[in-house]
């Protein structure tokens, strides 16, 4: 079942057709979600974002898109999933009103959302090979509109098709430039010593939610220092680790980059932390 604007349909419904602007101009933002019993996690965070994406691609925010509203827009879609209470994976996508490209009138926007099950109700980390590369195909613009969870994600999808070809298990992108600004799926996190860095927003990097929340659970750490800061590639190699983050995983430890080994140390520590977080109700 997804829900429409408000709607509960089946999942084999027809609502949407070839008019939509998400499929013919990527003009959508979207937010992915997890949800642990039943709540869904770090939802002010991913509502705000969802609000500063609409506003960064000028979309019209309707009046009753207030958290609330949308949070129980959620709550309904996970009951009529059989998901209430439980763990879940939520979409939930906005895109403008039908139009062509050259229609600034077409400024109201619909929204549908999506959830499916999750197995595990806290993030578990897993240690095993899980190797990386950089993608030096196509590169990214450094700037705000990058930091948008937006449909245009041509550049994810070929990296995604170039890791598989070649048995990566994710690929690390590259802005224009040359500096290392996410994996296909997430934040990139580099551990040096006691120092952790992440690419600023600025570089392109989206402006994840767990990535924030991860950035103060650090800051309130002793042992260890956090920093914003461009990362180059020449970095990779000389790090004592690295992982990706994302809502839905949580913390990815990479295990090898060309012929770097990393350990997971420090990803365990987080892990724990952030797990530490969401049973206090995140």
């Amino acid at each position: 079942m997804v829900n429409f604007n408000g709607t509960i349909l089946r999942s084999d419904a027809t609502y949407l057709n070839e008019q939509n602007r998400g499929l013919r101009y990527g003009d959508a933002a979207f937010e992915t979600i997890r949800a642990n019993g039943g709540k869904p996690l770090f939802w002010e965070d991913h509502y705000l974002r969802l609000m500063a994406s609409m506003r960064i691609l000028r979309m019209d925010i309707p009046m009753n898109f207030t958290m609330e509203y949308l949070e129980e827009q959620i709550l309904q879609t996970l009951a009529h999933n059989d998901l209430e209470g439980k763990n879940a994976r939520i979409r939930m996508t906005v895109f403008r009103k039908d139009g062509g490209l050259y229609t600034p009138s077409q400024r109201g926007v619909d929204f549908v959302i999506e959830a499916k099950p999750l197995d595990t109700p806290f993030y578990q980390i897993e240690v095993g090979n899980y190797e990386v590369e950089l993608f030096k195909d196509h590169y990214m613009a450094p700037g705000l509109l990058s930091s948008v969870k937006s449909n245009n994600r041509a550049l994810n999808v070929l990296a995604g098709i170039f890791a598989e070809e070649n048995d990566y298990q994710n690929c690390l992108l590259i802005n224009t430039d040359k500096k290392v600004v996410e994996a296909i799926n997430g934040n990139l996190f580099l551990v040096k010593g006691t120092k952790i860095k992440t690419p600023p927003v600025a570089d392109g990097s989206i402006n994840g939610v767990l990535r924030k929340n991860l950035i103060e659970i650090i800051k309130k750490t002793e042992e260890y220092e956090i920093e914003e800061a461009s990362i180059s590639p020449f970095e990779l190699q000389k790090a004592d680790e690295l992982f990706i983050t994302n809502v839905i995983s949580g913390i990815i430890a990479v295990s090898k980059y060309r012929k770097k080994k990393f350990g997971s140390e420090v990803s365990r520590k987080l892990v724990g932390r952030l797990n530490a977080l969401v049973r206090l109700g995140a």
